[in-house]
């Protein structure tokens, strides 16, 4: 044991690799990737919906978080980033995430032959706030229908077959890693990723209520303005962090980002204008974060002009794919509630394909890698790889998703019942968004829901519906 701490501290207590700045900066970029989750997401997602739904919108949020942590340090970490045990994932295990001297220890990649100047534990929390943020963005596309508890099956299981399978493959070390594949901080590993499992998930669960497809209107939009602030300056920590250290390349990733997003944001405002004769704030967050997701592959790679090029083609291609493409009959039988095939799929697959075509080869090495650029220093074949890295990240989502979900629907149902879809958070949780009651008010507020929900079970019976606790509301009301 005293070899082993001799291996870690220095006789007098110092560290010999330590770089407190370093780890003071990835320490501070995980922390705002979390907060693009918690309190960001959740009030995003809470703030966006319809009131009956903004409880359980966020609380989805809000359980994904905790439980990926959990799952992660048990055997997520070491399946992403731990020793090879396939071309295309690590060794399942826990020993280095759970025992205080791998705590300790100096972060190592060993895959990819990736080591760092801070300790295991700032590495772990890091990659952990990136799956985390990734089972959310799928939650972005069931919500207002899958059941709570089939989405607490489903957070570990995707995290476990899905997830670790593509960070380790792109990110680990595996056989992608090794072709070259570039995703600087998530493109693949997390948008495309998490968009495709949203959109197959969707088709899996099935649709929400016809008349909530039809009236779906956000119940607080400056609450998701909130939340959307929080995405965007979370991005500094999402896109600033990759670097693993506080250097220049981390300052070009953060200023990129930024570039990317705004003129991504003004491209989407622009084009509603033309085409909807209106500016949309809605649509404004939406061209924020195709900006976002589409700048996250090649954030410390790309120049500024290169930034300013992926915004615009971030504003207007994921424009044309839900606002054109979307409304087709195609695409609207499946219910992708917020569009995260659009905003996440389809701009994280345009971010990659850009990212080979603009990545400098300065960029490159200041990220420690050997990859001679991409297509604008001549390397073409940049864009071939990344390409067929995306292949096999949206193919291994169409394998995994709907196998995890529909083991799930052997055991309980994916989506709610037509009843509970009807009343929403009170009937999920027993509990509202907005609970501004005087005594004895609630209670008549949800008989008065109750009411409702028996009305609508009963609609064409020409049934009165009498007893229980809502005689006094609705006592001899004929249902017509």
């Amino acid at each position: 044991m005293t070899d082993v701490v001799a291996a870690v501290f220095n006789t007098n207590g110092t560290n010999p690799w330590m770089d407190t700045g370093d780890n003071a900066w990835q320490l501070t970029t995980a922390t705002f990737v979390g907060m693009q989750s918690i309190p960001g997401l959740m009030v995003f997602y809470g703030g966006i919906v319809k009131k009956k739904w903004a409880v359980n919108s966020a609380f989805m949020a809000f359980y994904a978080f905790a439980a990926v942590l959990v799952f992660w340090v048990c055997w997520g970490f070491q399946m992403s980033f731990g020793e090879q045990w396939a071309p295309f994932l690590g060794k399942p295990g826990a020993v280095s995430t759970l025992t205080i001297m791998g705590q300790l220890s100096q972060s190592f990649i060993p895959a990819s032959k990736t080591l760092s100047n801070f300790p295991m534990s700032t590495m772990i929390y890091f990659q952990a706030v990136f799956a985390a943020i990734s089972l959310i963005l799928i939650a972005g596309a069931f919500l207002g229908r899958m059941n709570f508890r089939a989405w607490m099956i489903f957070v570990p299981l995707w995290l476990t077959l899905s997830y670790t399978t593509v960070c380790f493959s792109i990110w680990g070390g595996g056989w992608l890693w090794q072709m070259g594949v570039l995703d600087y901080s998530g493109g693949y590993v997390i948008h495309l990723s998490a968009g495709t499992a949203a959109y197959v998930g969707a088709w899996c669960i099935g649709p929400r209520l016809k008349q909530d497809r039809e009236d779906f209107e956000p119940n607080n939009i400056p609450l998701a303005m909130v939340g959307a602030g929080l995405l965007w300056l979370g991005w500094n920590g999402f896109n600033g962090g990759d670097p693993f250290n506080a250097g220049p390349d981390a300052g070009v990733a953060v200023l990129n980002t930024n570039i990317c997003t705004a003129v991504s944001l003004l491209t989407w405002m622009v084009l509603d204008i033309i085409f909807f004769k209106k500016p949309s704030i809605i649509g404004a967050c939406q061209g924020m974060i195709t900006g976002l997701v589409a700048i996250t592959p090649g954030a410390g790679l790309v120049a500024g002009w290169g930034a300013i090029c992926i915004g615009v083609a971030s504003g207007s291609i994921p424009w044309i794919s839900m606002n054109v493409v979307g409304k087709t009959k195609l695409f609207s039988h499946i219910d992708d509630t917020l569009g995260v095939f659009h905003t996440h799929a389809v701009a994280g697959f345009l971010g990659g394909i850009l990212t080979g075509v603009f990545a400098t080869v300065e960029g490159c090495a200041a990220f420690a890698l050997t990859n001679p650029g991409g297509g604008i220093a001549g390397n073409w074949h940049q864009v071939a790889l990344q390409f067929y890295g995306a292949l096999y990240v949206i193919a291994v989502n169409l394998v995994m998703t709907p196998l995890i979900l529909l083991t799930i629907g052997l055991v309980v149902p994916l989506r709610m019942s037509d009843a509970d879809l009807l009343i929403g958070d009170a009937a999920c949780h027993g509990e509202d968004a907005y609970a501004f009651y005087h005594d004895g008010a609630k209670e008549i507020d949800m008989a008065r829901t109750a009411s409702n929900v028996s009305i609508a079970g009963m609609k064409g019976t020409g049934m009165i519906v009498l007893g229980g606790s809502t005689d006094a509301l609705v006592k001899g009301a004929v249902v017509a």
